[in-house]
């Protein structure tokens, strides 16, 4: 057993900066390099892709960082875990072993993780008794059942652990849950048991604190102005010890800063219950958390509890719910929140002039510029030199949801004085995408892990 290893996360999402994963790798020791890049509605954007062009619906920007970065990967045995397999794993995975193949690499090991897409089994599923209703407003699904989009189990560590006993460096899965991907080098080290739910709560934990990525050293922190060097801030690691503690911390002479402030700060990030942040694996009291600055960009956690894990899986399903669009102009003074608020007055008088009506609700009008970001808390200058009409609507209709596309362009000219800032085109309809979380008795599920060998 390791007395300790470096655990990083280089992705908070998909989108992230590519410098992440190449500095972390490049800037200092590292043992685990972890990559998050899905969220709710990233699910249902790689279903589309994959519905279009079956080779695809995996992160693309994965394979584009392993061309740079996987001869260095294999040079220093850094293992590799991430959920960029999206909807589709295994082309994840060939695509991986087309970047080896490039680079002439033989013997490399890639673990992959299939059985969280559920979209097929779904009728199966409500046949057996699941009933997969709303959690928040426990609503039935057969009201959304055709217009479902994509639907994923969140994984946990488990299957992560088996790929990596297998002797996978990379290891490839769909929508394993973001702290998962810290937890599992954390029991493979250590050789944890998956019944230990405090060592299990205290990786959960660290995971929490490095999923957004440089979200806990520095970015997105609200003392912004005391953040060194933010252009070259370090992405986090983990300097994990087998006693479920860990440090939080960065590679050396990097941006950015660790402190107990910009680490609480993303602890608290997407906090439900805090004493029961409930994971696949295990539920962690996030209240047991002690922190300590250690040292210089050094904050060590410890003291954390969990308790045994639930019976059943959350599970991540989206679906169509009708179109919007949403356009924007600048506004300029003397009197600019005047004329764009008669602007956005004139656009859906003249619709209804065409016959093209909306309700209140399928309406939204924004003034950016008079503090709607902050909309009660920052005082609303009375004559702001510019302000940006930001004006959308919504419904199932597509094509009157094109038709308000084509009347914000010509205020320009036969508008108010002072329209301007339109240069992205007549806004279209795109499809909106509803979120519809449920939860799935762990035993309906199986999950397949394999590694193969380039």
């Amino acid at each position: 057993m390791k007395d300790k290893i470096l655990v990083a996360n280089g992705q908070g999402f998909w989108g992230d900066s590519m410098l992440g994963p190449i500095r972390l790798l490049r800037e200092g020791p590292l043992d685990y390099l972890t990559l998050d890049y899905l969220a709710e509605v990233t699910m249902s954007i790689m279903q589309k892709q994959k519905e279009r062009r079956p080779e695809t619906g995996y992160a693309t920007d994965f394979i584009r960082m392993l061309d740079r970065l996987l001869p260095e990967i294999v040079e220093k045995g850094v293992k590799v875990i991430a959920n960029a397999g999206g909807v589709n794993p295994k082309a994840c995975v060939d695509a991986v072993f087309e970047v080896a193949r490039k680079h002439g690499i033989q013997g490399l090991k890639v673990g992959m993780i299939e059985g969280d897409d559920i979209l097929q089994d779904l009728d199966g599923l409500l046949a057996s008794g699941q009933e997969l209703r709303n959690m928040d407003t426990g609503e039935a699904l057969s009201l959304i059942r055709d217009r479902i989009t994509s639907a994923n189990v969140y994984l946990g560590a488990e299957p992560i652990v088996e790929c990596l006993a297998q002797g996978a460096q990379i290891v490839v899965g769909g929508r394993l849950t973001d702290p998962s991907l810290v937890m599992a080098p954390m029991i493979h080290e250590f050789g944890w048991s998956l019944s230990d739910v405090d060592k299990l709560a205290a990786s959960t934990v660290a995971g929490h604190i490095l999923e957004c990525g440089a979200q806990c050293t520095g970015g997105n922190f609200a003392d912004w102005q005391k953040v060194p060097d933010l252009a070259r801030v370090g992405y986090p690691i983990v300097e994990a010890y087998p006693d479920g503690s860990f440090v939080i911390t960065k590679h050396e002479g990097t941006g950015g800063l660790v402190t107990i402030q910009t680490v609480s700060s993303q602890l608290v990030y997407e906090m439900g219950d805090p004493k029961a942040y409930i994971g696949p694996d295990v539920v962690a009291d996030f209240t047991s958390i002690q922190l300590e600055q250690e040292g210089k960009d050094r904050v060590r956690v410890s003291g954390i509890r969990g308790s045994a894990a639930t019976d059943t899986y959350k599970v991540s399903i989206s679906y169509r719910d009708g179109y919007k669009a949403m356009g924007q102009l600048t506004v300029c003074a003397p009197d600019a929140l005047a004329k764009a608020e008669l602007s956005a007055h004139m656009i859906f008088d003249r619709l209804a002039l065409d016959g093209i009506q909306f309700d209140e609700d399928q309406i939204t009008v924004e003034y950016v510029g008079t503090g709607v970001c902050l909309e009660g808390i920052v005082p609303v200058p009375e004559n702001p030199p510019e302000v940006v009409l930001r004006v959308g609507v919504h419904g199932e209709d597509r094509d009157k949801i094109n038709r308000f596309g084509s009347e914000i362009v010509p205020l320009v000219t036969s508008g108010p004085p002072g329209v301007t800032g339109f240069a992205g085109g007549r806004p279209k309809a795109q499809d909106v995408i509803g979120y519809w979380p449920a939860l799935l008795a762990k035993g309906s599920l199986k999950t397949t892990t394999s590694v193969r060998v380039s």
